[in-house]
């Protein structure tokens, strides 16, 4: 086999000697042998090297990929490239002889170039260069014994593979240590550097369970971010660092297993940064503002008994009324999604007064019912005692809503009704027939379901008579809302009730059960006789008899100041004095002419009512009327008359004689008003003497009838009282008995005014039959025998009080029937038969009067009837009262 690394030509010109071709191989063998040692050493080293660097940077850091790419590209490059390169460099590049002679050149120059001639003369060969084969291996020869000579192994390059070897194994023995001590940490090192691109973790010997990743928290709000240590930690550190961007770190100490950091607020999306050991960990905060209520509804469902179903009812102001007895069910609307929410325990919210016997609470709790972001709660039943009901909620962030948020439930119950008459006075006097409009209103928190009116007749006289009593509903069974209004007409008449005193109310009632009828205020009716009208007319006529008299007196003394300023010439009158007292004088004509319209008005009445008795004679109504035209001319035409004169004379703009002028027409005007006044004064008082004359017969008829009254209703006890002891009678019997005594008394007290305004008229007109009746009752002994009767009822003999009560009503009645037939002269103008045209006239207009009022009373009635007609079928109740 021929030697490949013997050059051209040496076969047959010569050859190299054995020694020094064995030379060369030998030192071509150290060659390649250390460099081949310090190529796998360096391929070592890199990897070696990479994976250290890995494991130690792990341990402090999360070693990014491009990071561990990059080192395992560094390491990989000693052996896959660096290797490569030494080889070929040591290698393949010193193969040959000559390759050799020159790399023993750089250490033995002189040597290296003989070597190196040899070998070209060998190869360029004798023959072509002139050269003999005998010198040519004479040189060979003596270079060959210089290479004996010399130590070729110090021609070798400085050998590093010892460093490099050592480097490897301390490198190869660190690795080991390290994957002896913490395995799990090498291999994870190892995995992550060989496989850069996994999601392997590095490992770390503080380990948490679960740790989150990011957080939702409130905000501006201080949070707390608690890490929890794995149960196969291999470390524990006893505190641990957290930290967002620049902010102050913030240490927490290990407690229980676990770390816990309170951060500060904050209003932006930022990274928590962790440190627990060789622990590093972040945590993405995103504060966002808690959940909030958007709307909150609440659905009520009423009692039963009050047919009101449900109602949902909005909740802004955060309290809510509600009747014990419902059950309530809220719902709320929160800005986001919920995760959970609950509600309770309710508190009682009581007032500060102790609670009431049936007060009784029963707190509750509960989840709500979660869709999507609208929770609704189970039923909650309200009783009577106010509570309130807090709230909380958990989004699916785990962000609690706001903290305090709670509805107040103003429980309260059923509150009764409430009932009241409108537009008619406390009391009211009135003739049977006449008709009262008012109105009946009644409300309730949750419906009227009734209403109506009622009466009863009361009285605290014995008396024969039927007291009224009745009613009609005017709502019945229909739930009307929460206010009802009914315009109400009431008639005696039209319910068949005579006079007497009637305690007219309304009611009203609620959907309650078992609640009793809610009354209004009573009004007081005084349904008068005829008699009885009579004498209240004649206490009206008295008064403004009195008033008008007054006003006349109050003119005159104007008339009498304007006597005074017409005396002064016109430049005094234009003085400020003067326009000052003219000034007063036209506000006291201004007051005199309302007081004056006043009275006209009032009379204008009193002539209706006593029109509407039907029993005052027609002569005094026409007095009445005769005195009535002038009071009316007064306050339209005269009065103002007056007060316009007087306000011209203050004109600034008059002269002085103007001014005079004014306050002259202004005394004539206002000195035809006086005598108008004093005329029509004269005819009043002669209309009131003629009123106050058929009065008496009005009151004598009235006693005469108590007196009737009294026997007829002592004959209907005679069976329960006769020949029994005061005190052995019924508690009821006993009641009469004193009510009657003091009617009796009353009556008494009654005929001693009698007499006494007997006597004064009788000092007035000199009425001769006055006379007579008043020396008749004086010498009967009236007061005595009534008193009697009083004595006899105290000690239950009601018979002879039956008897002496009857003598004294007819003896009454007689009297009466004497002075009206004298009245019946006296009015009737009896001895003159002739009827003047203005007699004529005033007796048609009297009957147009009375025609018109009956006409107003019949539609009255009927208004009455066809109410009560209308009103729901039998709740019209009448009856009678003994």
């Amino acid at each position: 086999m021929a030697d490949p690394f013997k050059p051209p030509g040496l076969e047959s010109n010569g050859t190299i000697p054995d020694g020094l071709r064995h030379q060369l191989d030998e030192f071509r063998g150290q060659l390649w042998r250390a460099k081949i040692i310090e190529a796998l050493a360096a391929g070592g080293i890199g990897l070696l090297a990479s994976f250290l660097l890995v494991y130690g940077i792990d341990r402090v850091w999360q070693t990014p990929v491009i990071f561990r790419l990059v080192i395992l590209l560094l390491g990989g490059s000693l052996s896959m490239v660096f290797a490569p390169y030494w080889l070929h460099r040591w290698l393949w590049k010193q193969r040959k002889q000559d390759q050799l002679a020159r790399l023993i050149a750089r250490r033995y120059p002189g040597l290296g170039d003989r070597l190196l001639g040899v070998l070209e003369l060998q190869r360029e060969g004798v023959n072509e260069n002139g050269h003999s084969s005998r010198l040519l291996e004479a040189a060979m020869e003596s270079v060959a014994l210089e290479v004996e000579r010399c130590n070729l192994d110090a021609a070798l390059p400085i050998r590093k593979q010892r460093i490099w070897v050592v480097s490897v194994v301390a490198l190869a023995g660190i690795a080991a240590m390290v994957v002896t001590w913490t395995p799990r940490a090498g291999l994870n090192a190892l995995q992550r550097l060989l496989l850069p691109w996994s999601k392997t973790e590095r490992y770390t010997f503080t380990r948490l369970a679960n740790p989150p990743t990011s957080r939702v928290v409130a905000a501006g709000e201080s949070f707390e971010i608690t890490l929890r240590l794995d149960l196969g930690s291999e470390q524990h550190p006893t505190s641990a660092f957290g930290k967002i961007g620049t902010q102050p770190v913030v240490m927490s100490r290990l407690k229980s297993n676990a770390y816990r950091f309170v951060f500060p607020g904050q209003q932006e999306p930022r990274n928590v940064t962790f440190k627990v050991g060789d622990l590093r960990h972040e945590v993405r905060v995103i504060p966002i503002a808690r959940p909030a209520v958007e709307s909150a509804l609440a659905t009520i469902t009423y009692p039963s008994y009050l047919n009101l179903g449900s109602k949902t009812t909005d909740l802004s102001t955060g309290t809510l009324n509600v009747v014990a007895g419902s059950q309530l069910n809220i719902n709320l609307t929160i800005n986001r999604p919920l995760g959970s929410a609950k509600f309770g325990p309710t508190q009682a919210k009581r007032s500060g007064g102790p609670p009431e016997d049936d007060e009784e609470f029963r707190s509750s709790s509960g989840l709500l019912e979660i869709s999507s972001n609208m929770a609704r709660t189970s039923p909650i039943d309200v009783g009577t005692v106010p509570f309130e009901i807090p709230f909380s909620w958990v989004d699916t962030h785990s962000l609690e809503g706001e903290s305090g948020y709670h509805l107040l439930v103003a429980a309260s119950k059923d509150i009764a009704p409430s009932c009241y008459l409108q537009g008619i006075d406390r009391q009211k006097v009135m003739l049977p027939e006449e008709t009262l409009d008012f109105e009946l209103s009644a409300e309730d928190d949750f419906g009227v379901k009734e209403a109506g009116i009622e009466w009863e007749g009361d009285s605290n006289r014995m008396t024969a008579e039927t007291l009224a009593r009745g009613s009609f509903d005017l709502l019945d069974g229909a739930n009307e809302g929460q206010r009802f209004t009914r315009a109400v007409a009431f008639s005696p008449a039209a319910f068949g009730i005579g006079p007497q005193k009637i305690m007219l109310r309304g009611y009203c009632e609620d959907a309650y059960p078992k609640r009793r009828r809610v009354y209004s205020e009573p009004i007081t009716l005084y349904v008068l006789t005829r008699d009885e009208h009579a004498q209240m007319l004649k206490g009206k006529f008295d008064r403004i008899v009195t008033e008008f008299e007054d006003l006349a007196r109050r003119e005159q003394e104007l008339l009498d100041e304007n006597q005074r300023l017409m005396r002064l010439d016109g430049k005094a009158l234009q003085d400020a004095p003067s326009q000052k007292r003219l000034e007063g004088q036209e506000q006291a004509e201004a007051e005199s002419k309302i007081r004056m319209e006043d009275l006209t008005e009032r009379m204008e009445s009193l002539m209706k009512d006593s029109t509407r008795n039907g029993e005052i004679p027609k002569a005094t109504l026409q007095k009445i009327a005769e005195s009535l035209k002038p009071m009316q001319e007064l306050y339209q035409n005269d009065l103002p008359a007056v007060k316009n004169k007087i306000g011209d004379a203050q004109e600034r703009s008059n002269t002085e004689e103007k001014t005079s002028t004014d306050v002259s027409r202004a005394v004539e005007e206002q000195t035809k008003a006086v005598e108008k006044m004093q005329d029509a004064i004269a005819k009043i008082n002669e209309a009131n003497r003629r009123f106050e004359a058929g009065t008496f017969v009005n009151r004598l008829k009235k006693a005469a009838g108590e007196q009737s009254a009294l026997a007829s209703a002592l004959v209907d006890v005679f069976p329960s009282v006769l020949g029994v002891r005061m005190s052995k009678l019924d508690p009821a019997d006993q009641r009469r008995l004193k009510q009657a005594s003091m009617q009796q008394a009353n009556t008494a007290s009654d005929l001693r005014w009698l007499q006494e305004d007997l006597a004064s008229y009788f000092g007035r007109t000199k009425g001769e039959s006055f006379k007579q009746i008043l020396d008749e009752m004086r010498s009967s002994r009236l007061d005595v025998g009534l008193e009697d009767i009083r004595s006899l009822l105290t000690i239950n003999h009601a018979f002879m009080a039956t008897e002496n009560s009857r003598k004294w009503a007819r003896q009454l009645d007689e009297w009466a029937k004497k002075l009206e037939g004298e009245n019946d002269r006296s009015g009737n103008g009896v001895g003159d038969s002739r009827v003047s045209p203005e007699d004529e006239d005033f007796e048609f207009m009297l009957r147009v009067m009375k025609l018109v009022q009956q006409e107003q009373d019949l539609r009255g009635q009927t208004r009455v009837l066809e109410q009560a007609r209308r009103t729901p079928p039998n709740s019209l109740n009448q009856t009678k009262k003994p």
